[in-house]
């Protein structure tokens, strides 16, 4: 768009609205109500559904992870995205050891210079870091998808991304796209979706990595700016919206917001101190098999594994737009 500022901050550097607690960090497992119940749910064109979390479980994550893409790689397995120069970007699998109780565990963090290992108790099972791949120092690491074997990457400031093997992160292509900016992908298993942190939502074509269709997200006849990471569930894409603890349902047809997550009762559950200042809500992915969905903060020390209930309450006007909606970002 011929004339139009790409001028952004950087994000560590915008004051969050609302305030966000300052010190610590955590990720968020959500289990989903089964598809049959969601179906229930959806909504007809002049009604938007609001959904509460009720947390279930709680898990470890690196707290040192500034997440930017998250999706889910079956048998337990998390792949993760993270951003920052300064503690160089990478690429990750993440495994969730299940079914342990354990009263103390240690986390090893492979990728940190600053110690081998932090120490928490009475979480109610770990998650390890089993490969890593770290990115040039160039690069600050954005959205993350999968479609079949391969692992899709955008990065923040640059039309540059890369696919990797999702067995051994081998990168064997590197490739450009005609978003904005890159902020998050997620896929239908057919075209990629992603976000540059605009209102816009993108179709496009994962063998040519063109831009094959787009949409303009509104609520209300809002625009939803600031879309960031995304994931695709039960025919509808999910994106966190950044600063805001909400996550957006979104019809890939067109852009209509469906319905959201409201997520600000999980910040009261993270550490109140910690050597990491907590940032954002954001990272999304979806077990289909089980109906899991999980959530991830930036420095987020906790993964919570949550269900969804619909809230019939009615809120006043103004009330959504003031939780969910933002300024944007660019300017």
């Amino acid at each position: 768009m011929a004339g139009r500022s790409l001028k952004k901050k950087r994000k560590s550097d915008l004051n969050p609205y609302p305030p966000m607690a300052s010190k610590a960090s955590a990720v968020i497992i959500f289990s989903v109500l089964p598809s049959k119940t969601l179906n229930k749910h959806r909504f007809s064109p002049d009604s938007t559904q609001v959904y509460s979390a009720e947390v279930v479980n709680e898990f470890h994550h690196d707290p040192y992870a500034f997440t930017q893409g998250l999706l889910y790689g079956g048998n337990d397995t998390l792949f993760e995205s993270t951003g920052l120069y300064q503690r160089v970007s990478s690429v990750r699998k993440v495994a969730l050891q299940t079914g342990k109780h354990l009263d103390d565990i240690v986390i090893t963090l492979f990728s940190r210079s600053r110690g081998a290992s932090t120490r928490s108790r009475g979480i109610l099972t770990t998650c390890r870091v089993e490969a890593l791949q770290k990115m040039d120092n160039s690069y600050f690491g954005e959205g993350l998808t999968l479609l079949g074997e391969r692992l899709f990457q955008v990065t923040w400031k640059k039309k540059t991304g890369f696919i990797y093997d999702r067995n051994d992160f081998s990168k064997f292509e590197k490739f450009t796209h005609n978003m904005w900016d890159g902020w998050g992908l997620a896929t239908n298993g057919e075209v990629l979706f992603g976000s540059d942190g605009t209102s816009t939502l993108y179709q496009i074509d994962p063998q040519s990595m063109k831009v094959i269709g787009e949409h303009i997200v509104k609520y209300k006849g809002h625009e939803v700016h600031n879309l960031n990471e995304l994931e695709f569930i039960d025919d509808e894409v999910w994106a966190n919206v950044w600063q805001t603890e909400c996550i957006a349902r979104i019809s890939h047809e067109d852009g209509t917001v469906h319905g959201w997550i409201l997520l600000n009762n999980l910040r009261e559950r993270l550490p109140k101190a910690g050597t990491i200042e907590i940032d954002v809500l954001n990272g999304i992915a979806w077990d289909s098999e089980k109906k899991r969905i999980f959530v991830t903060g930036k420095l987020w020390p906790k993964l919570f594994e949550i269900k969804l209930h619909p809230m019939n309450r009615q809120f006043e006007d103004g009330v959504i737009e003031q939780l969910c909606l933002r300024m944007p970002f660019f300017t």
